[in-house]
């Protein structure tokens, strides 16, 4: 029988399957190749990352059960970042007393626990930034998100913002650690004067719990999916806009999303950025009805409020959205 066949005119012949054993395997270049792929491994695990961090630099003894845990942007939740210790300190450096109504410049140092600082390298850029600031008054009434830049020294970001309110604001850090990817916390107080009388915390009436709020010509709203809302339970937002005077809302994308919701409890124990589910920016929302979808989980019965950051037409439009949360067994 012939061993090959005619695969066309002017095409050589072709074996036939199984016309002959294959080849035997050279182990002297099995063994190179092997060789060539570890040290390639090796190489790239040696590569600096520009951090001289590493992830133990973020953790807390394991003896400290009252420790922040690594925040998982993909289950977003209330931080109680006050009663919680950090890995990371936050102390705050000024040129001068901060006074409502002047615009306060400021240095606020990171360093770990072991007082290595926490420098630009070492943190990854997220929603556009490293590192940034939630600073809000007493009363939960004047809330501004800016972003500090690297000072002079390591550690070291400077940050200016306009206080509307005296009082003693609480100044929490949102950032992402390159060794861990993970998202951390850390908190510092600033007095803003003036104060009341004998120093105490400046009072407000707090608004009534609304899920709609009209500004800038635009009606904002801010409702759970089931209510009333409980504690421990994964709570689905529904954030929706519309012009008041008919037309498109001009939404544009803030920080690389359609928009950013913080939520404080009264007492400013801690707060939860959230991101909407909706992530791609090409893929356009309804121009006459944009909505969004969040989820938050809050651990803690009590009165919150939810300040909703969008961008419209160039412009930054804070919203406050006050509810309460109820203990999860049903009860007040």
């Amino acid at each position: 029988m012939n061993a090959t066949r005619q695969t066309g005119r002017g095409v050589p012949p072709v074996a036939a399957t199984g016309a002959g054993p294959p080849a035997p395997i050279d182990g002297r270049k099995v063994a190179w190749i092997s060789a060539g792929a570890l040290a390639v491994f090796v190489g790239l695990r040696l590569l600096p990352t520009g951090t001289n961090l590493s992830h133990m630099d973020f953790r807390v003894e394991a003896r400290d059960t009252n420790a922040i845990e690594f925040c998982d942007p993909l289950n977003p939740q209330f931080i109680p970042v006050v009663a919680a210790r950090s890995p990371v300190t936050m102390t705050l450096g000024t040129g001068g007393p901060a006074t409502m109504g002047s615009e306060y410049r400021g240095v606020v140092t990171l360093r770990t626990g072991s007082a290595k600082p926490v420098a630009p390298e070492d943190l990854l850029v997220v929603h556009t930034r490293s590192l940034h600031l939630l600073i809000v008054d007493p009363t939960l009434t004047d809330y501004q998100h800016v972003h500090p830049v690297p000072g002079k020294n390591p550690g070291e970001w400077t940050f200016s913002f306009l206080p509307q309110r005296g009082g003693l604001y609480r100044i929490f850090a949102d950032f992402t650690p390159v060794a861990t990817g993970r998202g951390l916390y850390a908190s510092v107080d600033l007095p803003v004067g003036p104060v009341a009388a004998g120093g105490a915390k400046v009072q407000a009436n707090r608004p009534a719990a609304a899920t709609v709020v009209e500004k800038n010509d635009c009606r904002f709203s801010l409702v759970a999916a089931e209510q009333p809302m409980r504690a421990g339970a994964i709570i689905d937002l529904r954030f929706s806009l519309v012009a008041v005077s008919g037309g498109a809302v001009p939404l544009q994308p803030v920080m690389g999303a359609f928009a950013h919701l913080v939520a404080f409890d009264e007492t400013r124990s801690g707060f939860a950025h959230l991101h909407p589910t909706e992530t791609d920016l090409l893929k356009p929302l309804d121009a006459q009805h944009p909505v969004l979808k969040f989820k938050l989980t809050i651990p803690q019965r009590g009165r919150y409020v939810i300040w909703a950051q969008v961008n419209l037409g160039g412009r930054e439009v804070f919203v406050p959205f006050w509810f309460e949360v109820f203990s999860a067994s049903g009860g007040k």
